[in-house]
Parts: C-alpha cells; structure tokens; sequence
C-alpha cells in the first residue's frame, strides 16, 4: 500500500526517548519545552513561540490572546477561509465571536483575494485567519496589502504548510501570530502537539498564561510584576492567582525531547516534500489546481480537482493508494456551521468540494510510488471516460 503519511518517529527515536525514560526525567512540562520552543523559534526565524498540545489549540489560543490582550473584541468579526480545517472555524464559533466565510482561488486553493476585499470593504473584519493549503504558498504580498489597507489583522494556519516559503521567507511569519501542528503524519510528529509563534512581547506573555490556566508562574519577570503590582498580589497567593481566563492546553517534556529531535530532520524532509512536489508536477502539472509557484513548496499533500474524480480515486483505491477530500471541502455547508448560520456555498469552493481530492506525499514516497500514481492518473485524465459515478449525481 502507497500511504497518505508516513511517521516521521523512527525506531531511533523511540529508543533514545526509552533511553531518555530510564533517567526518570520530569515528564511534565518543564525545561525541555523551553529548549524546544527556542529551538523551533530559531528555525523559523521568529523571537517566540509557545508549545502547545495541538495546533487546534494554537488556533484557539491565537484568537483568544488577541481578546485578552485587548486587540480584538469579544464579538469580533473574523474572517476565515471556507476550504480549511474544522479548528479554523470552530474557534470563532465557540468564542462567541462572528465567522466570514472567504471563497478560494483555483491556484494556490487559499483566500480569493478579490472576494477578500469585497469582505474588507463591505464588512470591516477585525482579523483574517489565513489558512495556506497543503503547503501551497499564496500571494502574502497582495495579502498584507490588503490588511493594511484596511487595517485587520493577520494570523497564519500554517499547520500544513512547515518550511514552505514566500520570497525566501518562511510561511509563518508574515502575520501579527501563526500556529503550526506537530500530529502524526505532519512535517513532524511530537506525536500530538502545535506551536504559536510571534515577535510580538505582549502577545507572547498572554499567550504563555492563557496556555496554563491565566496564572503567571510562566511570565517573564517584568510581566509577572506587572500583573501582580496592578492586582496587589503577594508572592505566596501568586501561585493561584489567575490573571487572564485561561485552559490548560499544554503539552508534555516527554513531547518535548521527541520535538527536539524532530527538528534536527526538518530542513531534509522540506526538501524531500519538495521534491515529491516538483515530480508530481512535472507529471501532473496540466491538471487542475494550475498551482502557481510563488516560492519554495513543501508540500503536505498533492492536490488535483477533477471533474472524474470519482473514477480517479476508485482506480486509486483499487491500487492500494490512500486519497482523500480535499480537506474539510466547504466549511459552509458543514454540518455544525449549517445548524448555526444556514449553508453557505461559494463558487470556487463548490468546485473544490466537489471535484478536489489529494494524493500522498511525505518524505518516504520515492520516485516509483509516485510514478505509478500519477500513471494510474493520467490513464483517467487523458481518456474520454464517462464517469458513471457522476451519471448519479
């Protein structure tokens, strides 16, 4: 069988963690999380980032921080793209705040820009949360121009999209935060786990406490002062005095030691999605997304939308090779924003939804595999076959 993913925890590193284990090491989180949010923040070139224990969570964290912080409202206006991840969406539901649902381009399959700024002009949002799919890379450029031309804040869901670039800047940095998913089968594996990053000081000192409860036992010096000389607390009620309204959504050591050396292999699997990629494209690249290549791609997974997609991925299947929707498809017509707001379609996510699939890629798939997938592709694509999948619908 030719996997959708494949572990990027080898037999190496479950005997170094074992080895690590018989030292009886604090397995909660304690110095190892520092190190590996150091470390993390050193290979995407940004001053902080806090380890959490999924990238959902960053999401979640990343929304309200901005509340607590007092940047955003609680009944802000969010802008989120409707080809995405449930954790994108959901967030804004349950904080209470208003979602925007943004179309999607056929190119890179993020935001269209231009729906985009009808949605800035007509709505005036607080925040767009950029979603940058499967590692593809969008036109950040045109993106920033926007936010600032209408003053709304920008934050990254770069979960599938680890090393992927924009004019030699890695995805992820270009927004006031970004969150990042460390879950099986991602660029890197802490098992479970995600990131927030940020250059911003304030954020990063909320983000920290609203990580473990709203306490400051994680704060810097000067902010735990801060907070304690504005509420008038003493040293010893400190420990359960919680500043902030918070969760617990931290992540463990035991992660820890497994992140750190994760990212010791990042760059070499970049280059190996990367790779994959530019193959798949070379076979693939007349099919629909007509990707547009606006920097370095490490891909998470190979996109196509078809309109014999279901005759693609039923020859696929037959073959043993693992495919999927493309992601959620439309959050719109989800069964938990329906129930909520009603069903919203949108054109270029309609197309999606019904006609996009994607195929594998990670850093085990060599050159055969995708050869023999992209073949089985091709004998669909460059046939005139009627779909009797389609005939139904």
């Amino acid at each position: 069988m030719i996997k959708l993913v494949n572990d990027t925890i080898n037999n190496k590193d479950i005997d170094k963690l074992a080895d690590w284990l018989k030292t009886y090491p604090r397995l909660t989180k304690g110095q190892l999380t520092l190190d590996l949010e150091d470390k993390w923040s050193n290979w995407l070139g940004v001053k902080h980032s806090i380890f959490c224990n999924s990238g959902s969570s960053a999401n979640l964290l990343m929304l309200w921080a901005l509340v607590e912080a007092e940047r955003i409202s609680k009944n802000a206006k969010i802008v989120v793209p409707s080809v995405a991840w449930a954790t994108d969406l959901a967030p804004v539901i349950q904080l209470g705040m208003t979602p925007i649902l943004c179309d999607a381009n056929l190119q890179d399959l993020s935001i269209d820009l231009n729906h985009l700024e009808t949605i800035f002009k007509e709505t005036k949002p607080d925040v767009l949360l950029m979603v940058s799919v499967l590692g593809l890379v969008p036109d950040m450029k045109r993106t920033l121009e926007l936010c600032n031309k209408y003053n709304v804040i920008l934050l990254e869901d770069t979960c599938e999209s680890m090393g992927s670039e924009y004019n030699n800047n890695k995805l992820g940095t270009f927004g006031l935060m970004s969150s990042f998913s460390t879950y099986f089968g991602h660029h890197i594996s802490t098992i479970e786990g995600g990131f927030v990053s940020t250059n911003d000081e304030e954020l990063y000192e909320v983000l920290k406490s609203i990580r473990s409860h709203g306490w400051d036992r994680d704060s810097s010096p000067q902010y735990s002062t801060k907070l304690r000389n504005k509420w008038k607390t003493s040293d010893f009620d400190a420990l359960y005095t919680f500043y902030h309204s918070g969760f617990n959504l931290r992540s463990t050591d035991l992660q820890a030691f497994i992140g750190l050396g994760q990212i010791d292999k990042l760059d070499d699997i970049c280059k190996k999605r990367n790779t994959n990629f530019n193959t798949y494209q070379k076979e693939l690249g007349n099919l629909s997304p007509q990707i547009i290549n606006n920097g370095f791609i490490s891909n998470f997974a190979y996109p196509i939308i078809h309109k014999h997609r279901n005759l693609i991925v039923k020859k696929l299947q037959e073959a043993n090779i693992e495919v999927r929707p493309m992601i959620c498809g439309s959050m719109g017509t989800q069964p938990f924003y329906v129930k909520q707001y009603g069903r919203k379609e949108l054109p270029n996510v309609s197309i999606i939804d019904k006609h996009g699939f994607y195929i594998p890629n990670h850093p085990g798939l060599i050159e055969k595999d995708i050869l023999k997938i992209t073949n089985i592709i091709k004998s669909v694509t460059t046939k005139n076959i009627i779909d009797p999948y389609l005939q139904t619908k």
